[in-house]
């Protein structure tokens, strides 16, 4: 089971589809991915909604401990090109959750598929939105832009690693921080 959830890294997690492929009942499912998530060896993040029929509300998001970890799983020897965004987002999630009074972290997903990689909650009803990007050049706002419109307080940004000095652009109104990875960590615990 550990090595099905290490190769859905950064995917939804599914219990009735993870009972089907280890052959296991879904409340032994569910009590594996506890000790699992209690131990570290995973994070589930939960998605992060203001109950509207618009958004998803129950279904978890699944990330292996470590990117290493994933990459062999997955048997990947070598790295593509396609393959850096997904551990990229992997590593900019361990980093979140190794700072001190780490925040908590969840994501935000519509019924359209729109999503946005990282959520972190703050006081009356703001929340910062985290999209994780391998190349600045490859953001898309429509998501954040999405989810704006349901959750419109709080801080924007672009998390890259090809960002050597952090800069704001604002898209159609929205003020957006690009960064990378160490700048960024520094900011949004500071909030």
């Amino acid at each position: 089971m550990f090595e099905s959830l290490l190769r859905q890294s950064g995917g939804l997690r599914r219990a009735a589809s993870l009972s089907q492929v280890c052959g296991l009942s879904r409340p032994t499912i569910s009590t594996y991915l506890e000790v699992l998530e209690v131990t570290h060896a995973i994070h589930l993040l939960r998605p992060y909604h203001a109950g509207g029929g618009r958004e998803l509300v129950k279904q978890p998001k699944v990330y292996g401990f470590d990117t290493g970890f994933v990459a062999h799983v997955r048997g990947w020897n070598e790295l593509r090109p396609e393959d850096c965004g997904q551990l990229w987002e992997n590593m900019v999630l361990e980093h979140l959750l190794a700072q001190p009074g780490q925040p908590v972290v969840q994501y935000w997903r519509d019924r359209q598929q729109r999503e946005v990689d990282f959520v972190v909650p703050r006081s009356r009803g703001a929340c910062d939105a985290i999209e994780c990007r391998w190349d600045v050049r490859g953001f898309d706002p429509r998501n954040l832009l999405a989810m704006r419109r349901l959750h419109p307080r709080g801080r924007n940004w672009v998390v890259a690693p090809n960002v050597r000095e952090p800069y704001i652009r604002e898209i159609d109104g929205l003020e957006v921080t690009f960064t990378g990875l160490v700048p960024f960590d520094h900011e949004v615990l500071q909030y």
